[in-house]
């Protein structure tokens, strides 16, 4: 058994601590962790944010305990708390499956033995690894499900799939620790973190995982591990570079393959009856399976491919399929088509094709439909779609020289404001109270704060694809707006590593065009908060004092008061106590500036409030206890009577940590009941998690 005040048992405990920081009781158990640290080293050590930092950390705990017993129960104690979080959480046993595969599958018997033998080679410490590449439309996809359906009983722990067409790799590895059971409130804040959880999960399991579309190996390498029971497969166009893996290339069908699946696809009699168009076919569709399923949707028409001339020598199959399959839609399926695949939207449905073609969405539903059936469009998650790269291209080839380009601007343009209409309407609905949050008019509402942080969330990747599209075409009030309204998204949700891009856009656009503004200001420090949250503490400084720079210059006290209360909540994540006391006692300061008619005047009482729970936590951590009760009771009376019941949660869980520092058990279990009593009817669950980890250690 590893002793736990040992080196490596010290450095387990902080990586799970760092880790753990997704939310508020990860950050919790950060700051005692540092407190804690501080005491024991008897100085201030700030937070490590490397893996090498860490280490140093360890072993300055490992010296000072080792010889000091008291420093040691301290350090065991909360130890224990962190084992018994961690370990409560578990890892679901769940058996997760892929997507669908191809009805017909022909061919490929040779890729199909090279995956067999990778998959049941002897392990000897080299992972599993194939890459499955060849060009668009030419079946790699299909191998893959197809084989991992073939090959499913030698995976009993799932198969886990991902297409990173739409995830970079912090939202992959968050998708796989979502389908192996892992809560949400529990996916740590950095693709490192993820990806050491994500190898932890598999460690005793045989799964299969998919990594579809993958285009570099620094997309692939967070998620593959060395565990003997997982095989990997990762499918691309082209082997990335770097990646040690067996290469299983997938070229076009011979003829005889490719008549077997058009045959399978279409019928015996079908094909039968066009014989004679059947040459013209093949050398259209060029081996490609998705081209030929394209084909035999319309193999007997009087349009169909074989009647017209061959394509340009040197036309990709996939673009020679679109083509036939565009001439045979119905005129308004076909504008749909172009106006929609102008600009790479993440995920198309009903709402975003009406705005892009200008109709119902009723009528945009009907469009899709038909663009399905034709083979244009793919259904994604949530019953979404989206296009093949080479087959929007066709379509925003072919808009500009059918519509022009003030039509494709301008269909852009209706998808942008659809976005910012929605991304304003949630906004509001979800924090109305907020002044962070724009008060623009918006057409959309929701019922409640849930469907609205609901509707962002689902929203986000086509929220971050309109900002790409308002700054492209200049729209700079869009942008703002837009970055903006994803404050509650921010705040509530997280989604940091999918909203970064987008808020990196609004702060270099404010900066361009409004410096010295509220409005840069209040972008500056969204981007802080994203970056403090995804640990890029560095990054997040710059961010915070060019907020604090803009407000100032703009005299907006307020956002000025903030961004310095930012700057001292970032303090408190490094371990840096005495700076963070400091942040927020001048935060405080500007906020004594602001006078009874003044913007934020309504808010006062409780940003005082929300300061005094800050200067207590920074108190806490300097081991000034005394100090840090009488400021968090504070805050609490304060809380309490406005009836805010989870702030009142969050400070008398402070307050009890306080008191378990000084070893008052007995002041602390109360205040643990309390909080957990308060939070009886919020969803607040990993608050809840924290809260009884400590009532375990008032009773122990």
């Amino acid at each position: 058994m590893l002793d736990p005040i040992s080196l490596g048992a010290i450095a387990a405990v902080l990586g799970a601590v760092g880790a753990g920081m997704a939310n508020e009781a990860g950050r919790w158990a950060w700051e005692s962790a540092g407190g804690l640290v501080r005491r024991i080293a008897g100085r201030e050590v700030v937070a490590p944010a490397t893996r090498e930092q860490l280490e140093d950390v360890a072993r300055l705990v490992h010296e000072r305990v080792r010889d000091d017993p008291e420093l040691a129960r301290a350090w065991l104690r909360f130890a224990e708390g962190v084992r018994g979080r961690h370990s409560s959480s578990g890892v679901g046993r769940r058996r997760p499956g892929l997507p669908p595969g191809p009805r017909s599958f022909t061919d490929r018997g040779s890729a199909l033995r090279l995956l067999d033998g990778e998959a049941t080679r002897a392990h000897r410490g080299r992972p599993r690894i194939a890459v499955v590449h060849g060009p668009e439309g030419i079946g790699t996809s299909s191998l893959a499900l197809h084989w991992g359906w073939l090959r499913a009983d030698r995976f009993p722990h799932g198969q886990l799939y991902v297409d990173l067409r739409t995830r970079g790799p912090a939202e992959a590895t968050s998708t796989f620790l979502r389908l192996l059971g892992v809560p949400e409130e529990e996916i740590p804040p950095t693709v490192e973190d993820r990806s050491a959880l994500l190898r932890d999960c598999l460690t005793d399991r045989r799964s299969l995982l998919v990594l579809d579309h993958a285009e570099s190996a620094a997309q692939v390498r967070p998620l593959l591990t060395a565990a003997p029971g997982v095989f990997t497969l990762v499918v691309a166009r082209h082997p990335p570079a770097g990646l040690d893996a067996l290469r299983v290339p997938v070229g076009p069908l011979a003829r005889r393959d490719a008549v077997r699946l058009l045959t399978d696809l279409a019928g015996k009699r079908t094909v039968a009856a066009a014989r004679a168009a059947l040459p013209g076919v093949l050398e259209r569709c060029g081996g490609s399976p998705y081209a030929l399923r394209a084909a035999a949707t319309h193999l007997l028409s009087p349009a169909s491919p074989a009647a017209r001339p061959p394509g340009t020598p040197g036309d990709h199959p996939v673009h020679t399929a679109a083509m036939d399959s565009y001439r045979r839609l119905t005129p308004g399926a076909a504008r749909l088509y172009r106006l929609t695949g102008v600009h790479d939207w993440p995920a198309v449905d009903a709402a975003t094709a009406a705005r892009a073609a200008d109709v119902s969405e009723a009528e945009a539903r009907r469009h899709l439909a038909e663009l399905v059936d034709a083979l244009l469009i793919e259904t994604s998650e949530g019953g979404r779609h989206r296009f093949r790269p080479a087959v929007r291209t066709h379509a925003a080839r072919t808009a500009a020289a059918t519509d022009g380009v003030a039509a494709c601007s301008a269909a852009v343009d209706r998808v942008v404001r659809h976005c910012r209409d929605l991304a304003v309407g949630a906004a509001r609905a979800a924090l109305p109270e907020s002044w962070r949050v724009p008060r623009a008019h918006s057409p959309v509402g929701f019922a409640d704060r849930g469907a609205a942080v609901a509707a962002l969330a689902a929203e986000a990747p086509n929220l971050v694809a309109a900002v790409r599209a308002a700054e492209e075409f200049g729209d700079v009030d869009s942008v703002l707006t837009l970055c903006r309204a994803l404050w509650p998204l921010q705040l509530k949700a997280g989604h940091h590593d999918i909203l970064l891009p987008a808020l990196r856009i609004g702060a270099r656009v404010a900066d361009a065009h409004t410096p010295g503004s509220a409005s840069a200001g209040a972008l500056h420090a969204q981007l802080a908060h994203s970056l403090t949250e995804s640990r890029r503490w560095d990054e997040a400084e710059s961010e915070i004092r060019a907020a604090a720079r803009d407000e100032r210059a703009s005299g907006h006290a307020r956002g000025h008061a903030s961004a310095v209360e930012f700057l001292g909540l970032l303090r408190l994540r490094q371990w840096r106590f005495e700076e963070a006391g400091a942040a927020f006692q001048e935060a405080g300061r500007i906020l004594d500036s602001i006078g009874p008619g003044d913007e934020g005047a309504a808010d006062l009482p409780r940003a005082r409030a929300l300061l005094q729970r800050h200067r207590g936590r920074a108190l806490r951590g300097l081991g000034r206890r005394t100090e840090a009760v009488a400021t968090s009771e504070r805050a609490l009376a304060f809380f309490r009577g406005r009836g805010e019941a989870y702030n009142s949660a969050r400070t008398l869980t402070d307050l009890a940590e306080t008191h378990l520092d000084a070893g008052a058990a007995n002041l602390a279990l109360p205040l643990v009941e309390e909080a957990l009593t308060v939070l009886a009817r919020e969803n607040a669950t990993p608050h809840v998690a924290w809260l009884r980890t400590l009532r375990e250690r008032c009773l122990t």
